[in-house]
């Protein structure tokens, strides 16, 4: 027995004026919460003194309503940008007018994260405030963003998994969804990989990294908290990508599994497990460092 899709209408609400049609859907309120959750966690730990290194909070909590100005800029246009050229380059180059059409779909994590950092440093420069400890409260900030994103994803039956016949595999509504080998039996049945990044690149890197602050206080480490976010993010979302379905744009005859590199005749990367790889490498090297530093430093 196979789970049941939901029937969620991925509009909440919609109305016309004139021959303009307005709509809510889930996926645009998916990003809003996420940053109202930023916004409010980092106003919160920005009043917690004793988290940081010397007592000093890298922001004020009244500043920090510019500082999303900054992020929330960098989120959209990195992540358009991220999706364009990381994923779908030759189509926007043939249709340009496509690009500003972001209601259609087509947001990467990795394009708005670099956004986050550019928004990040350009911040710091004119505002003079340390970038590391900066980044560290932005990193803790991000996972319920994930979260509520990979919830809208699953409630718009988009970025679904391989086929499978676990007894929790779900028949998704969309036409490409229910195309599975010509040696499958029965109802097309799939991974519902929304949720898997849900719960691990949101729900767990989440509680992860309140843990470490909290407990290990790695706030008071200058850095060590983005590493934390970049190796938890990097671990999640690589492995996963073994269940969700490839790219549609890297798929063909010879390359059914999507792969961008090749280990062997049966097994490569994809272009996101490719992103991530370096997000896993420098936070592990990161945290060593910053973790030698501030030994040094304490003796």
């Amino acid at each position: 027995m196979n789970l049941t899709y939901p029937d969620i209408n991925p509009i909440i609400f919609s109305f016309s004026v004139w021959d303009f049609e307005f709509a809510l859907r889930w996926y645009a309120l998916s990003y809003i919460a996420g940053i109202l959750v930023a916004w409010k966690l980092m106003q919160f730990l920005a009043k917690r003194y004793l988290l940081w290194p010397n007592e000093a909070p890298p922001i004020s909590p009244e500043a920090i309503d510019d500082l999303m100005t900054y992020l929330i800029v960098g989120i959209i246009a990195g992540g358009r940008i991220g999706y364009i050229c990381f994923y779908q380059p030759e189509y926007y180059f043939q249709n340009p007018a496509d690009i500003l059409k972001i209601w259609n779909g087509g947001m990467s994590f990795h394009g708005g994260f670099l956004g986050v950092v550019i928004g990040a440093v350009l911040y710091s420069k004119k505002h003079q405030k340390d970038l590391l400890s900066l980044g560290d409260l932005i990193a803790v900030a991000s996972p319920p963003g994930l979260l509520f994103g990979r919830l809208a994803n699953f409630i718009n039956g988009e970025l679904w998994g391989k086929p499978t016949t676990s007894s929790w595999g779900m028949v998704f509504p969309a036409k490409d969804a229910k195309l599975c080998p010509e040696s499958w039996v029965g109802e097309c049945t799939r991974h519902p990989s929304q949720l898997y990044e849900a719960a691990l690149e949101g729900l767990a890197l989440w509680v992860i990294m309140l843990f470490c602050i909290f407990s290990l206080k790695s706030l008071r480490r200058r850095g060590e908290t983005i590493c934390i976010f970049l190796v938890g993010y990097g671990v999640s979302r690589a492995l996963i990508e073994i269940f969700r379905e490839p790219d549609a744009q890297f798929v063909n005859a010879l390359n059914p599994n999507g792969y961008i590199i090749f280990i062997n005749e049966s097994f490569g990367l994809s272009m996101g497990q490719i992103l991530c790889l370096p997000m896993i490498l420098i936070g592990l090297a990161t945290i060593i460092v910053t973790r030698f530093t501030f030994a040094q430093s304490r003796k």
